[in-house]
Parts: structure tokens; sequence; C-alpha cells
């Protein structure tokens, strides 16, 4: 029989147990007007109660309970929780509608909710627990259930953010920690000194994994934030707490390069910045390694994966590439053309970003889409839908994913590569690329442009500038300045939204 295996496990209870290390401080929640601390044992007795109380309140194995929670320590407690009561917990944010949250409830078939509030739930079956309900002190509980998972047996579903179709169940299994731990080899390299802060909230796996569960596996001190994600308080909160890592997507490191004076802050315990979650451009990278006298290292990945490619503290950064495949990752590009052989393209040539189905970083599968999962495999391949090529070096150059690629006048173009020359401009402070329709027959390359402060518009002056930096065939066609490009709540840029904007403004 294979040996236990639980990711809660994995993450604190050798910290907890031992009494050299149980007293150090794992977790700092703060807010506006408060802070609380727990430490390694504190925070695993805090769990491992709630585990008791799921347990009693759900009692089957196996079950779904999604949390529907504020940004809060709660949040993490009842998923790390549920995790160590061998159910799986579905993160969801506080912020979805009842049409949203009645749609994850009734594809995931869960039937227990943790909430704060009572909403108009579709489903008359669901269990409805509150953060108080499974607050309450359970004695003896050390000697009570013991986790009987293993590698492969499911841990957590997360839903894809649906920028392409209905949202999915992304089923993780706990081995996902293995993956994590080449994650810390060619990216964070946290260590148990570290003091990290993440900008993220808890319904997103970039915080959970990264801002949680990789720090906790280096024994590191992690810090969130539940106020609201201003730059002047970020910065403020790094210098407080001297933050020696810090985390966000790269759109929070670009607001903070421009509303916020760093000469007044002292960054001094700021190692380095980590970013995921879109494209960084070299222009936000040059500009805080500037003026913070600190690197941002990159990393590429996905809900299913999470992250594979990145650079760290060993790795020449190239501005513009995430970086190359990480410690054990066993990645290749191959042709966008459905073929048996799934070769391996040559250097300098874009195609489909594959990654071998072995990684046990990998999910299990989609919840409930068996047609869907059947085409992100192909033999013994992943492939999630990014484009992008490797150069001589072995760094990895992303294009775009294959549903963004602009097909114009017979050439296929690449929204990201126009979005940073673009953006390597001083008027320009923000830039998003598309496909524009004005016809069936007729795809313009569309962009939109956030100008500088002080700066006016002029198309013709832009265009001008970009002839000498981009082929004749990635010329924009239009460009049109607005006041703000439309993201998701995690900072993709939303291009079907902006297909339909830059359409009507054509």
């Amino acid at each position: 029989m294979s040996k236990n295996f639980n990711l809660t496990i994995e993450c604190l209870e050798g910290w907890a147990s031992d009494p050299s290390k149980s007293n150090k401080l794992a977790l700092t929640f703060i807010d506006d007007n408060n802070e609380d601390s727990w430490t390694y044992q504190q925070l695993w007795e805090i769990i491992n109660n709630i585990k008791q109380n799921i347990i009693k309140h759900v009692p089957e194995k196996q079950s779904k309970i999604l949390i529907r929670l504020p940004h809060s320590a709660e949040y993490a407690f009842c998923f790390f929780a549920a995790i160590l009561a061998d159910r799986i917990p579905i993160p969801a944010s506080p912020e979805l509608t009842d049409q949203e949250i009645n749609f994850l409830i009734q594809d995931s078939e869960a039937r227990t909710i943790i909430s704060e509030k009572t909403s108009n739930f579709s489903s008359k079956n669901i269990n409805i627990l509150s953060p108080l309900d499974l607050k309450i002190t359970i004695k003896n509980h050390k000697n009570n259930y013991k986790s009987k998972s293993h590698q492969n047996d499911p841990a957590f579903m997360v839903y894809t953010s649906g920028t392409t179709s209905k949202p999915k169940g992304v089923i993780h299994a706990h081995r996902t920690i293995l993956g994590r731990k080449m994650m810390k080899l060619g990216w964070e390299n946290f260590k148990e000194t570290d003091k990290v802060l993440h900008a993220g909230t808890l319904n997103w796996t970039y915080t959970l994994g990264v801002g949680l569960i990789d720090v906790w596996l280096a024994g590191g001190h992690a810090h969130l934030y539940s106020g609201k994600k201003e730059p002047l308080k970020l910065i403020s909160l790094i210098e407080k707490y001297q933050i020696t890592v810090f985390v966000a997507v790269p759109t929070v490191y670009r607001q903070i390069l421009k509303y916020v004076d760093l000469n007044k802050y002292n960054l001094s315990n700021l190692r380095y910045g980590l970013c995921s979650g879109e494209p960084l451009p070299p222009t936000v990278l040059r500009d805080w390694q500037k003026r913070v006298k600190v690197n941002i290292y990159e990393a590429l990945g996905m809900t299913e994966l999470s992250t594979y490619i990145s650079t760290n503290e060993n790795i020449k950064i190239k501005p513009g590439s995430p970086g190359i495949p990480q410690p054990g990752r066993n990645v290749r590009i191959i042709s966008e053309e459905n073929n048996k052989n799934n070769e391996s393209l040559a250097v300098n040539t874009p195609g489909l970003l594959a990654v071998h189905k072995s990684d046990p970083g990998l999910m299990l599968g989609y919840w409930k889409r068996d047609i869907e999962e059947q085409l992100v495999f192909r033999g013994e391949w992943f492939i999630g839908g990014d484009i992008a090529s490797f150069d001589e070096d072995g760094y990895i150059w992303f294009h775009g994913r294959s549903d963004d690629i602009i097909k114009s006048f017979g050439y296929r173009v690449s929204p990201v590569e126009i979005e940073t020359v673009i953006e390597s401009l001083e008027e320009i402070a923000e830039a998003a690329v598309v496909g524009v329709n004005v016809n069936e027959n007729k795809v313009l390359i569309g962009a939109a442009v956030i100008i500088n402060q002080s700066i006016v518009f002029n198309e013709t002056t832009i265009k001008d500038k970009l002839k000498e930096k981009l082929a004749q065939y990635k010329m924009p066609h239009l460009i049109r300045e607005v006041n703000k490009i439309p993201r998701t709540r995690n900072g993709k840029i939303k291009r079907n939204s902006l297909k339909e904007q830059l359409k009507d403004l054509a």
C-alpha cells in the first residue's frame, strides 16, 4: 500500500512539531485597522480543530466544500483544514454574484458551502457553514481523525477564470506539492528567514500557492493584506514589516512605479520581487531595477500546473522572456498541427508550449469535462494553449494564447510582442493589442493605449515611431487612446471585451 501523503501535513506538521521551530511566526494577516499573527504551532492547532469540525458537519470523505469568504485568515484556515480532513475545498471569490456561485455549486456538485452570508442558492440541499461553526473547540482533537490521503488523491479543486469559455473545475492532487518544490528551485528560492508579502487574495491559487503553501514549505513567514490594494499602502507594508520578497502581478508593479515616490521608503530588506499572471513588460522591469535596486523574477504558469517557466537569482534575466523550464520539468515546443510525433520544433519557431504529463504539478483532470480534457492532451504531452518559442539559450518567448494570436492579411502576429514594443515608447503607460474583425474577411491589428501624464495622444506620431521597431505586417492599423484597459480581477487583459471596444472606435 502506498504511503499516506497530505498537502497540509507536508506544509505545516514538520515545523509545528519541531520544538526549535514551532514558535516561529508562520502567518501575519493585516487589515487597515489591525493585524494578527500565528506561529506554526498555533496555526497547526487551529487547522486541526477546524478539521474536526468539518468532519463533524461533512462526514463523507472526498466531499466538495465551496469556500466563499472574504479575504481573511479564516479563509486560509478553512482551506487547509478541509484538505487535512480529506475533503476537497473549492476556493471562490466573495465578489461572485449569486448566479455565478450557483453555477459553481451545480457544476461542482458541492453540498457544503462555508460562507458568512446566506444567498439565494438554487440548490435546496446545500449545507451552509459559517466560520463560527468551525471554530468551536473540540477537545483531544489530536487523537481523532488522521488523514488517509495518498499522493494521487484529489486535494482541492479550482475553477479557471473562464476567459475563453465557462469556468472549468481543475482538480489538483496532493502531489502538487512535489511540483511546487521545483518552483522553489527554479523561481522563488524562499528561505526560513524570508518575510513574504503577496498582494493577491486567497480565492486565487497564485496567492494560496506562492503566498502560503510555498512560504510554509520553506518555513518562512507569510504576510497577507485584506485592505484596498493601493500602491502607497503596499509599499508602506513592505517597509513596515521589513518584507524580503514581494509577490504580485505586473500590473501592481506598474501602478507602484507610477504613483509612488519610492525615494521616501526604506526598502533595504527587500531581496527581490516575484511576478506571474501576465507578461512582465521590459519597461516595468527596468524601471523597478533602476528605482528599487532589486530584480523582479517572472514566471509563466497556468491554473492546470502553476508556474513552470521562470528565472531566479542564479538565472540571467532576458527582459521580455519569462525564463527557462524549472529543474525537473520536461517542456518542449510542438507543432500546432495535430500529429502523432509531437517532436520539438526548431529554435525560434513558434508552436504550442507542452509539458509532459508525468509532471507531478499537473492537474488530475477537469471535473466533468471529458471532451475538453481530451483536447489538452496530445499523446504524452499536456498543451494548455500557450504559443511560445525557445531561443538559442533555452529561454522561452511567450507569443500569447493560441486563441489570442492575430491572423491579419495572411500573417500570424503575436499581440504580446507588439504590446512590448508599444510600451517601450516614452508616451505609453500601458498597451493592449487584439485583432479587430471589421468584417468577416478582414481583421485589423488594433491597439488600445493609456498615455503617460502630460503627454497629448497623437496616433500618427506613435505609428511613425513604431515603424522603426516593427515589421510592416506587425504594425497596428489603428491605435486608440483609452482611460482603462479591461482586465480580469487577476490582471489579465480581457481581450474579447477589448475587441468589441476597439471595433466601436474603428
